[in-house]
């Protein structure tokens, strides 16, 4: 909102209406002049912070996919490792397994083929 000079009655009473207008005036100029210039200085600043800030959000979007990607790499060497980790205990599982019922079988083998052999002999 501008705000137009204005001169006293007394300042109008000793220059004259005229040098009093034309001084209004120049004030006026100036004034509007100053704002003209204030207002491209604000938006040539205004334009170097945008671009600023563009620059920053590219740096920031590039960071960002970059981080993703070593995390992303990371995570899949995890999940590899644990896949392998995986593999490998129930390999060992499979063999405990194994391992243990042949000795229920061959133990439950034993006990028939005792007990049928005890059983044609006395029985």
């Amino acid at each position: 909102m501008p705000v137009t000079a204005r001169l006293s009655k007394r300042f109008y009473d000793t220059f004259g209406d005229e040098i009093a207008n034309d001084l209004v005036d120049w004030f006026n100029q100036v004034d509007a002049t100053y704002r003209q210039e204030l207002r491209e200085q604000n938006d040539l600043n205004w334009a170097r912070v945008e671009a600023r800030m563009g620059e920053s959000e590219a740096r920031l979007r590039a960071d960002m996919q970059q981080g993703l990607s070593m995390l992303r790499s990371e995570f899949h060497q995890e999940m590899t490792g644990l896949r392998s980790d995986v593999e490998v205990s129930l390999e060992r599982m499979r063999a405990d397994l194994l391992k243990w019922m042949f000795l229920f079988w061959t133990g439950t083998a034993l006990t028939v083929i005792g007990l049928a052999t005890a059983l044609a002999r006395g029985g």
